[in-house]
């Protein structure tokens, strides 16, 4: 085979009738070569690789071949208004921006073979030129001058470009300096920008992630050498830099001038400067530098380091102590807490979630993750739960509101004798609000709306996200949830009646649970039935349920949550109601007039305490003792913006200890999601961070003192957990289907929890935790693997993102090469179309679309019956329809799960198939567009589809 392509497409003349490569041919527009050198663009030339192409497959019979003429004719046109379109601006393009479009276009015609022989053409090629570069003595550097911020040119330091590389890619397997090298220079260029030189490595190196895993932390490395640049330039007042090697003698000076720095920028708390900063510095481990994921670091570098007019001066192990000093300002020893807490997040163990991280240290230290209101039902306070709404948001924490008090529409207004127009144009309005304020600049802001099924208004509700009617009626941008009480799940599977009312005339429901609430709900249908009700109507309980259903697959909302489980296993029932979840559905606690639910997050990296043996039980202990003990401290150091907040949290003390990393946790252990296996690991592990939750709030309470409103608490009656099941199936009945099996030594802590207290009246919930996950870079929360070779978007740019313990798989026998990659790309990042993978790793790396829903589901309710709140519990159906969301929710209610978060179903398009050269990170505009990216994951009959990476889902951690 021996095909190349010398040139690139030109500008198309879309007002004339000139073809776009004969146009394209003749235009100003010039390609970059190999060799650095400039030549005008010949379109014809792609003609002819294409045609060399066909030739290599199909043999002689192709150049006489009409229909490959006329293909190849189609294809150049197609390549050269791709190209066209994109650097129309530059005039400019490289060689190889040629070639991805020729594998984009061939793959888009459907000329697999064709591809498939192209990229591994390519792939030949790019390894002799290695070969030759790697021959001689020194690699060519370009000659070239580098141009600084006030227009000086210096000459390009080649020698520290190579020791950059080479470090960069030190400890790492698979993988080659010289191709780095190779890639980087071919972007160099004489006048280059000090900025755009510690780009092009960078670049460079995350074209190769596709190929091999572990080029992503050669990419973070790469990366971390201009964040480098960056800040030590800052804090010396002059051009710095560093490489990793030297970091070990310059962080400790660093880290005491990033203090005084931050602090006279008015970004850290003057505190922080009463720490011993030579204990503190001394215990920085700059090693830890180096374990960064590429998506994980640049997420930090545009999102959570210190920054002012635009300039990072926050070096990682920095950031990472800034948080844990924070966190522990009012300690004893708090340097040796600080480094305790240090040393558990920069090894990524566990992870604070992202209010922690942005704010902790900071003069307005506001940590916490989640915010629960119950909105009145008048105007002063509708407008001030509105206004909550924006404090609370101003500094990152996401927000719940109950609105079920709200009367409906056609209710009575005495004030005016008027009509009321419903609980919609207030929600249309915190719905702007939320838009608004968006959390700093540093991520959308975000809110839940909560209604019960009972209100006059749930059908109103339930067409808010929809893209079609009044657009003053519809909120385009606000999650909806469900608050869904057990009777009217007992009505649909008995197929009854359901009535719905204005909760000015039956105040009392929304403060009702179980079978009082049932009770009293009946009544309220029988004075309806006497025609003693102003506001009422009927519906059938079947009909209501399956437009639920419906718009939830349309829309992605509202989401499906359940009133009575979140309630009857309160610990908190003694005071207060749970009215609705939060942001992300996993927290469950009380809201009134005077209190805002507060909840504060963080998460077990599971992926860390596992090994191919099993799970790692004396670590785990350690890490969730100090995670709760950063957790409890959160709740005193808060900076609160409203006085209903603070009032709850410090009567209360919740936190939500979670876990991420679930999938890479049973993938090490070689279990499939899809399996008993799998099921009885998220009981047993989630038994054991329970275990040690509660145990270590028993420790803290011996410490600190019980949280002050302990007594008469379901936890004061030695009541645990585990234990609360049983209240639930006294109001359902015993045909409930939990399973209540145990295996640790509940006994014992069980007459600890009633004899020495809870220093937390709430321990646990797992969060999505979509962008700490990043961080660590394991797979998020509960969740199963997406793709195994997709583009990730969010707020940060898009990322490539391969599997790495399949590619370790798939090496191990044999399997992991060029095609394999193809093929991946072609059967989006699923392996079950592969026919060479033995179907043993097609079960174990099977991916979410491909897993059984039920799956997910009862690894949910093995998990819930040891949590005191909820799970952010996403389920996935790659071919849903109104029988199997029936089936698929009813089961989840059957289970006793408390709440599920977004449905996923696969897009009805196809994605684009390319090969992810070029298309991840933030830096995407330098280098190429995206060409391959995740699909929505609703399928929406209505056009409105929530992305699978949606930013606004980060708002919880």
């Amino acid at each position: 085979m021996s095909y190349t392509i010398e040139a690139r497409s030109s500008h198309v003349d879309s007002s004339s009738g000139t073809s776009p490569s004969k146009a394209a041919s003749g235009s100003a527009f010039q390609v970059i070569r190999r060799n650095g050198s400039v030549t005008p663009f010949d379109a014809s030339k792609i003609s002819v690789a294409l045609t060399k192409a066909f030739l290599a497959v199909e043999g002689g019979r192709a150049a006489a071949s009409r229909r490959v003429h006329e293909t190849v004719e189609g294809l150049t046109s197609q390549i050269v208004a791709a190209l066209t379109r994109r650097s129309a601006q530059e005039r400019t393009f490289h060689i190889e921006e040629v070639q991805d479009q020729v594998e984009l276009a061939l793959m888009r015609g459907e000329h697999h073979k064709v591809a498939r022989a192209y990229v591994l053409y390519r792939e030949d090629r790019k390894r002799e030129r290695a070969a030759e570069l790697a021959m001689a003595q020194t690699p060519a550097v370009p000659a070239i001058n580098v141009k600084a911020k006030d227009g000086s040119l210096s000459p390009l330091d080649g020698a520290r470009l190579q020791k950059l590389i080479g470090e960069s890619c030190e400890g790492l397997e698979d993988i080659s300096a010289d191709a780095v090298l190779t890639e980087t220079q071919r972007n160099l260029y004489d006048g280059i920008t000090l900025d755009e030189l510690a780009d092009a490595p960078v670049l460079a190196a995350r074209t190769l992630i596709e190929t091999e895993p572990n080029y992503t932390y050669v990419t973070a490395r790469l990366l971390m050498d201009k964040l480098r640049r960056e800040a030590l330039s800052f804090i010396a007042g002059r051009v710095d830099e560093a490489r990793q090697s030297e970091m070990g003698e310059r962080y400790p000076e660093y880290f005491k001038a990033f203090i005084a720095k931050g602090i006279a920028a008015d970004l850290l708390d003057p505190e922080l400067a009463r720490f011993d900063l030579e204990r503190i510095s001394s215990a920085l481990k700059p090693e830890r530098d180096a374990i960064f994921q590429y998506l994980g670091l640049q997420t930090l570098y545009d999102r959570y380091f210190l920054q002012t007019n635009g300039i990072r001066f926050e070096l990682p192990q920095a950031f990472f102590m800034r948080v844990a000093m924070g966190l522990a300002l009012r300690e004893i020893d708090r340097e040796a807490k600080a480094i305790e807490f240090y040393n558990l997040i920069s090894s990524f163990d566990f992870m604070c979630s992202t209010p922690t991280l942005f704010n902790a240290g900071t003069p307005r230290p506001q940590l916490s993750s989640c915010f629960l209101t119950s909105v009145p039902d008048d105007l002063d306070g509708i407008f001030k739960s509105i206004k909550d709404n924006a404090l609370l948001a101003k500094y990152s924490g996401g927000l719940g509101n109950d609105w079920s008090r709200v009367r409906g529409l056609g209710a009575h207004i005495k004030g005016t004798n008027g009509e009321s127009q419903g609980v919609v144009p207030f929600l249309k309005v915190a719905n702007d609000t939320a838009i608004a304020v968006n959390q700093g600049g540093k991520r959308k802001g975000a809110v839940c709306a909560y209604l019960e099924t009972w209100h006059i208004d749930i059908e109103e509700f339930l067409d808010l996200r929809k893209n079609t009617g009044d657009d003053r009626r519809r909120t385009h941008d606000m999650n909806t949830a469900h608050w869904i009480p057990d009777l009217f799940m007992q009505r649909v599977a008995e197929d009854g009646q359901w009535t719905l009312f204005s909760p000015d005339e039956v105040p009392d429901l929304h403060d009702l649970y179980g079978t009082a609430f049932a009770e009293r709900y009946e009544a309220y249908e029988a004075k309806a039935e006497r025609m003693e009700m102003k506001v009422a109507r009927r519906v059938r309980a079947v009909d209501l349920w399956r437009r639920m259903l419906t718009m939830l697959f349309e829309t992605g909302h509202p989401w499906i949550t359940f009133k009575d489980p979140c309630n009857l296993r309160s610990p908190q029932q003694h005071c207060g109601v749970v009215h609705s979840s939060n942001l992300c559905t996993e927290i469950t606690l009380n809201t009134s007039n005077d209190e805002v639910a507060v909840c504060n997050l963080g998460s077990v990296n599971l992926a860390a305490h596992v090994t191919a043996d099993g799970l790692d039980r004396e670590k785990l202990a350690r890490t969730v003792k100090t995670a709760m003990r950063m957790l409890d401290n959160v709740i005193d150091i808060n900076f609160y913006t409203i006085p209903e907040a603070r009032r709850s949290n410090l009567r209360h003390r919740p936190v939500g200890l979670g876990m991420m990393g679930f999938q890479d946790a049973i993938q090490t252990m070689q279990i499939a999601y899809g399996s008993d296996e799998a099921v009885d690991f998220a009981d047993i592990s989630m038994e054991a961070i329970s275990f040690h939750a509660i145990s270590s709030s028993v420790d803290l309470a011996a410490e600190r003192g019980r949280y002050p409103s302990f007594d008469g608490s379901l936890w004061s009656q030695g009541v645990l957990p585990i234990d609360s099941i049983e209240l639930l199936k006294a109001a359902r009945g015993p045909d409930i289907r939990i399973d209540t099996s145990s295996t640790l030594d509940w006994a014992t802590l069980r007459e600890r929890v009633r004899t020495i207290g809870m220093r937390n009246s709430n321990t646990m919930a797992i969060a999505p935790t979509a962008t700490i996950s990043n961080i660590c870079g394991v797979a998020q929360s509960i969740e199963p693997a997406f793709r195994n070779l997709y583009v990730k978007s969010n707020m940060s740019g898009d990322f490539t993102v391969v599997n790495p313990i399949l590619v370790r798989d798939l090496k191990a026998r044999g399997l992991w090469d060029e095609v394999m990659v193809a093929d991946l790309k072609y059967f989006d990042g699923s392996l079950g179309s592969i026919d060479r993978v033995p179907d043993d790793l097609k079960a174990l790396y099977a991916t979410a679309f491909e897993i059984d829903s039920h799956w997910l589901v009862d690894a949910a309710a093995r998990r819930q019956k040891w949590i005191d709140q909820g799970q952010s519990l996403n389920l996935y159906i790659a071919a849903p329809n109104g029988r199997k969301l029936d089936a698929l929710y009813r089961l989840a209610w059957e289970r006793g799960l408390k709440t599920t978060y977004y449905l996923r179903s696969q897009s009805a398009t196809h994605v684009e198939k390319s090969t992810l050269k070029r298309t991840d990170g933030k830096l995407n505009a330098v280098a190429s567009s995206v060409l391959y990216s995740a699909p929505a994951d609703n399928n929406s009959m209505s056009g409105k589809a929530c992305s699978i990476d949606d930013p606004t889902c980060e708002a919880c951690q």
